[in-house]
């Protein structure tokens, strides 16, 4: 295990600006009456549509005069999972043309290929089985494709009801995480900037490349701050911003200001939403070391964790006397996480051995 302690690792050669070309570029606002439409390509989407398929085999099969044996249970299930398939392919497909449509009519139309979808399969299936005399199929046709087609119709309309509102949700919650990250960056603390420009103008005429160094520094953080948006940076990008914002806290607070960093095969290019760990390190150094007569001691750890990242701020605890922390720049943090990674991203606080310490876990594809 490797301990750096008030050193600046090679994260800064990674800074924020280095890593402009590679941020994404985000979608513009889209339109008000523009179509919000899930992800039918998704596995949950799939899923969803095949259970509801069978649950109407089990329920049909269950009812009091049926007389559905095995046999018939069977094939009525490959004939309902291999329509649920078609459907899930179909809408996955046709998305992108449904997107450019109003609301109004994109709903409606990704209904209607539903029911022609499964009116078309039934004929097919209708056909193939009379034309094999497999007798799989009711004898009469028309009425097997009619009754598929009228329960496909229903069916089809309460999913895709239950994907609308699932849609609106996530929009919503999206609206709302970027009113928060807006809210963040809005909020810049003005002793931070003060502070800042203090020192500089104290540097000046003392020390100027270490002054040069701190405008340098600062721009970047405000560069990232409020020209990134809620664009994806990376995790390299961040650690490096992270140092810029202790290399100006260290000049300001000097002594009182000791950081320990154990990072160990981070993956660097790793994708993570911009000015995602600053504000931790930030809430670390303004709650727990700037209140304290004698400062103390930063630590920051990251490793791998199986399939995720954990990067871990520790902080002593500051003195009784000091005020309690607010709790929404962690919030803030915390709902960030849930909306871009959901179950597998968390932020995790803790006091522990005289230290308040927060875990934050990220899923790492690499």
């Amino acid at each position: 295990m490797e301990v750096l302690v008030q050193t600046k690792p090679s994260w800064d050669a990674l800074s924020p600006r280095r890593h402009t070309s590679r941020m994404a570029e985000t979608p513009g606002p889209r339109k008000p009456d523009a179509a919000v439409l899930p992800d039918f390509c998704s596995a949950a989407s799939v899923f969803t549509l095949v259970i509801v398929a069978e649950l109407v085999v089990v329920i049909d099969a269950l009812a009091p005069d049926a007389r559905m044996q095995w046999r018939g249970f069977a094939t009525a299930t490959a004939f309902v999972v291999w329509l649920a398939l078609l459907a899930s392919l179909l809408l996955c497909r046709v998305k992108p043309l449904l997107i450019r449509w109003p609301r109004a009519l994109a709903w409606p139309l990704a209904w209607g290929a539903l029911v022609a979808l499964v009116a078309l399969a039934s004929a097919v299936v209708a056909w193939l089985d009379h034309a094999l005399g497999t007798g799989l199929t009711p004898a009469s046709a028309p009425r097997f494709v009619a009754g598929n087609a009228i329960l496909a119709a229903l069916l089809g309309a309460a999913l895709l009801r239950y994907f609308y509102v699932l849609a609106e949700w996530r929009a919503r919650l999206a609206a709302v995480a970027r009113a928060q990250f807006e809210a963040l960056q809005a909020r810049i603390r003005p002793h931070f900037l003060y502070n800042s420009m203090n020192t500089v103008a104290a540097l000046v005429r003392v020390d100027p490349d270490a002054a040069e160094r701190t405008v340098e520094d600062l721009s970047e953080l405000f560069r990232a701050s409020l020209g990134a948006g809620d664009k994806p940076s990376t995790l390299g990008a961040e650690l490096g911003l992270i140092d810029r914002y202790l290399a100006i806290e260290q000049l300001r607070l000097g002594d009182r200001l000791k950081v320990e960093r154990d990072l160990v095969d981070l993956p660097a290019d790793m994708e993570i939403p911009a000015l995602l760990l600053q504000p931790l390190v930030e809430n670390a150094v303004y709650h727990g070391i700037q209140p304290r007569r004698d400062g103390g001691t930063l630590r920051i750890a990251g490793r791998r964790a199986g399939g995720s990242v954990e990067i871990e701020v520790a902080n002593p605890l500051p003195d009784t006397s000091a005020p309690a922390r607010s709790g929404h720049g962690l919030d803030n943090v915390r709902r960030r996480i849930a909306y871009h990674f959901g179950e597998h991203g968390a932020l995790e606080t803790r006091n522990h051995d005289g230290e308040f310490r927060v875990r934050v876990r990220l899923p790492c594809a690499s």
